[in-house]
């Protein structure tokens, strides 16, 4: 089994093996949401210049809500509405795969930089989509990069449409 640190590295390679590995780990949970964690943790360090001390908290909690309901979207629409012959799925692959699939995020701590937080950001932003987009090609089964682009994209504008409603129930 690779370690942790190997896993996170290959995740941000975008290494199909690493996706295919924490796929079939039942074990592998806890470090998905350590990714996940870390990932948000860095988010928080990186824009402190923009956001303050108090988004770290908000931050952490909106991202492993955030990467459970569009994780729990993108499992509904890929294996209900939108599966193939081989789709082959519970949630708890697709949640362990999604999970390391924000392991580029992690680098969004270089965001303290000044000047850097924009790009930073931008660039790990699409590095993650990608990732997840791969994430959940190894995880459905999928034989088609383009199928989970599209299973992806619904994913991400339902959640969003969700997220942004809920914020305008919070303020």
């Amino acid at each position: 089994m690779t370690s942790f640190d190997q896993r996170v590295i290959g995740a941000a390679k975008l290494d199909v093996r690493i996706y295919e590995e924490v796929e079939t780990d039942t074990t592998a949970m806890p470090q998905a949401m350590g990714v996940v964690a870390l990932s948000s943790v860095a988010a928080g360090i990186g824009a402190i210049g923009q956001e303050g001390n108090l988004g770290l908290l908000g931050g952490l909690l909106a991202a492993l809500l955030g990467w459970a309901l569009w994780s729990g979207l993108t499992y509904f629409i890929g294996t209900r509405i939108l599966p193939t012959p081989q789709t082959h799925a519970d949630w708890g692959e697709l949640l362990r795969t999604t999970g390391f699939a924000a392991a580029p995020g992690i680098l969004r701590i270089l965001g303290i930089v000044p000047g850097l937080t924009g790009i930073v950001f931008f660039v790990t932003a699409v590095w993650m989509l990608a990732a997840f987009v791969v994430a959940v090609r190894q995880a459905l089964d999928y034989t088609s990069t383009g199928r989970a682009v599209g299973v992806c994209l619904i994913g991400w504008l339902v959640n969003g449409v969700i997220l942004g409603f809920a914020s305008l129930l919070v303020r």
